[in-house]
């Protein structure tokens, strides 16, 4: 394996000359029974050949206008096209089975996003052997699923993954009976059909997913109208279970991540570095925080400046 390992000094921070105006055309497409919502993004004013193609997905409970429209945009000035969508259960998306929403469900997501793949390599648009898949945060996991073994995909990056192992889960969520007692309020949920909390609120607010304010909070960053801002308890099960970070032995193609130890979880990236065979670039940035990789402007930049590099390669 080959790790490039960058400083904030090194990194490069000259985008392109000229930025692009972006079009954007909403598309539907299908996956096991659901209807699924994207939007397409591509350079204005361009030719239309094909193009290579990034398709971008999201932190955990998000929707495709948040941190996926973002880099979305941020690809297309770096003359990529770019596919964002909501899935399954989420914002303009059709519903999980049985009509249930607001689950974060990894074989869910990592199905969709296949299915996402599946769906641009059949637009005129999109150039089909330069797919590409982009993942930040909790999505970096599913997005590893996705594209393992995927001959459609041809190279991936992770922005700020959160790569999570039985460990992690632990030390994150307050130990083992920590664990076992979201475990307990998860089955207790399913068995009612679900129960939904609000998933983002002000610091030290009870009865919600996330009482922490920042991005998911705040009118000017992640709590636009199209934010669901929605949790359903009966996906802990399924998302405390789930270990991303051991599943690198999984993936072949060639691998780029952007992160910072000041963000969450980086013992995952070495977690999984340590076990990953291939292809890989690892950009550290100094003091970036989760949230700041999700629409700091200079931070976002920089992580979209090695992702584009990386595609490119």
């Amino acid at each position: 394996m080959t790790k490039l390992a960058l400083t904030t000094a090194a990194a490069l921070m000259a985008s392109t000359a000229a930025f692009a105006q972006v079009e954007t055309r909403s598309v539907t497409f299908e996956n096991e029974g659901a209807t699924l919502s994207g939007t397409l993004y591509w350079p204005e004013a361009h030719d239309g050949s094909a193009l290579p193609t990034v398709v971008v997905t999201g932190a955990w409970t998000s929707v495709e206008e948040q941190m996926p429209s973002v880099y979305a945009r941020e690809m297309v000035q770096r003359g990529f096209a770019a596919f964002t969508f909501d899935f399954r259960g989420w914002g303009k998306s059709g519903d999980l089975p049985n009509n249930v929403r607001f689950i974060e469900s990894p074989a869910a997501k990592t199905s969709d996003i296949r299915a996402a793949f599946e769906f641009v390599s059949t637009l005129p648009e999109v150039e089909a052997a330069r797919i590409n898949g982009l993942g930040i945060c909790a999505s970096a996991g599913y997005m590893v699923d996705a594209v393992s073994g995927n001959e459609l995909v041809d190279r991936i990056g992770l922005v700020a993954p959160w790569l999570q192992n039985a460990e992690l889960v632990e030390a994150v969520y307050g130990g083992s009976e920590s664990v076992a007692v979201l475990i307990s309020v998860s089955q207790d949920a399913e068995r009612v059909g679900g129960q939904v909390i609000p998933a983002a609120g002000s610091e030290g607010a009870t009865g919600v997913l996330m009482p922490i304010g920042g991005y998911y909070y705040d009118s000017d960053r992640g709590a636009i109208p199209a934010y669901d801002n929605k949790w359903n308890n009966a996906g802990w099960e399924s998302w405390l279970t789930y270990y991303p970070a051991d599943h690198a032995g999984n993936l072949s193609q060639p691998l780029a991540i952007v992160h910072s130890e000041a963000a969450a979880i980086p013992q995952g990236v070495r977690s999984f570095l340590e076990q990953f065979a291939g292809d890989a670039t690892l950009q550290m940035l100094e003091d970036v925080t989760q949230y700041d990789f999700y629409d700091n402007p200079e931070d976002v930049t920089r992580a979209a400046e090695t992702m584009a590099d990386h595609f490119n390669g």
